[in-house]
């Protein structure tokens, strides 16, 4: 059954070093965890590394009654407690960095999992070890079904967080049952404050819903509420002090994000802002801006301002990658698995399981693609020249 499902994949080249096992002494004994610690390399100027405690190095090992599997753990020893969802790859917005203009073609719905498929798929993975789902799109409050699936998801035993990334566009008047539902956790995108620019870059109104749903999501107790922003140079990259200002009042996360290469978005290395050059523009403006302590696995560096009652967060996928430390995995909307976001390799967990897969096969099938995951990605240049889907088929 294995060999019939399992994608060849190309054999890493990469020079990478494996971590080594490290004991955490904590105030009541001493426990042994796996941990994936890569120095973060120097900073410049008022940044600086922390170590990790032994609490946080712990959280991500599930609880007993949902033993870590080895399906989980790649040949770096990366536990992959973190599995992103994607529900579908419509979406309301055509944004620019997202497809190209034309659009995309999608995926016939009879190939798209049903609300059965991703629940079953769900529930493997977390009997596995993973205790964190985030649900992404396409745009997932598309999907008509969105409050049986979380309520479904969040029902799974071992799971601690379920997330979801949403454009705000319909947000506000669906999250009240969302939350019933379950879902824990917010991410909104916003790469704009200026309506006008809004309608260019998504090529659709609404940024007026975007923000209502910023609001309705604090209203209703989510703290923080995260706010994605992609950084594109001569777009939006006036804007990032402004953005910094939401956190003032506010219990918002704004996340500043490196523009990304992705097929159809036409991906200039002249439109990338780096991390640095974020990071000199706030603390220039904000020079109380402090790092505060990471996970191991977190995927943004996260600061805190003097006085405010929200979060600035990098996102440092193209200048300072954070492959080390991954924990995610990506399941598409077609059944597909993906390891690596920028990786082209995937493997199809829909067809074994219409085809009658047990519980046992479809775990070899994942365990295997999981132990062939990279060290790291190519590297910007490289992941530019690499054919990959668009992200609006990968998920958000």
């Amino acid at each position: 059954m294995l060999s019939r499902y399992v994608f060849k994949f190309t054999k890493s080249t990469s020079r990478f070093r494996k971590p080594s096992s490290l004991l955490v002494n904590c105030g009541n004994g001493s426990h042994s965890a796996i941990a994936n610690i890569e120095d973060e390399g120097s900073f410049s100027g008022r940044m600086r590394s922390y170590g990790t405690s032994c609490a946080k190095l712990l959280e991500d090992v599930p609880k007993d009654d949902n033993p870590v599997s080895q399906m989980l753990v790649d040949s770096f020893g990366r536990l992959h407690t973190y599995l992103r969802i994607s529900l579908t790859e419509r979406c309301n917005l055509r944004c620019q960095y997202c497809m190209p203009a034309e659009g995309v073609d999608l995926t016939p719905n009879p190939q798209i999992l049903s609300q059965n498929e991703i629940v079953r798929l769900a529930n493997l993975f977390t009997s596995s070890g993973v205790n964190k789902i985030r649900l992404t799109g396409g745009e997932p409050t598309v999907r008509k079904d969105i409050e049986d699936i979380c309520l479904h998801l969040a029902n799974l035993k071992g799971l601690k967080t379920l997330a979801m990334t949403t454009n705000g566009l319909t947000l506000a008047r669906k999250l009240p049952k969302l939350k019933e539902c379950g879902l824990t956790s917010l991410n909104i995108s916003l790469d704009t404050l200026v309506p006008a620019k809004f309608e260019f870059m998504t090529r659709r109104k609404g940024h007026h819903k975007v923000m209502e749903s910023i609001n309705a999501a604090i209203d209703l107790g989510y703290d923080p509420v995260k706010v994605n922003c992609v950084v594109m140079r001569g777009f939006n990259d006036d804007e990032i002090c402004d953005f910094v200002e939401l956190t003032r009042e506010k219990p918002i996360n704004i996340r500043f994000i490196e523009f990304m290469p992705f097929d159809g978005n036409v991906w200039n290395v002249k439109k990338l802002v780096p991390y640095a050059e974020m990071f000199d523009r706030v603390v220039r403006q904000f020079p109380s801006l402090s790092r505060l302590q990471d996970h191991p696995t977190e995927t943004a560096k996260n600061f805190k301002i003097d006085g405010h009652r929200g979060a600035v967060s990098f996102i440092t996928s193209m200048t300072e990658h954070f492959c080390s430390g991954c924990n995610r995995l990506r399941l598409l909307a077609d059944g597909n698995l993906k390891v690596c976001l920028f990786g082209p390799s995937e493997v199809s967990l829909r067809d074994p399981l219409r085809s009658g897969a047990d519980d046992n096969e479809l775990r070899e099938v994942i365990e295997a693609a999981v132990k062939r995951k990279k060290a790291s990605h190519a590297g910007m240049f490289d992941i530019a020249k690499t054919a990959n889907r668009p992200m609006i088929h990968i998920g958000g």
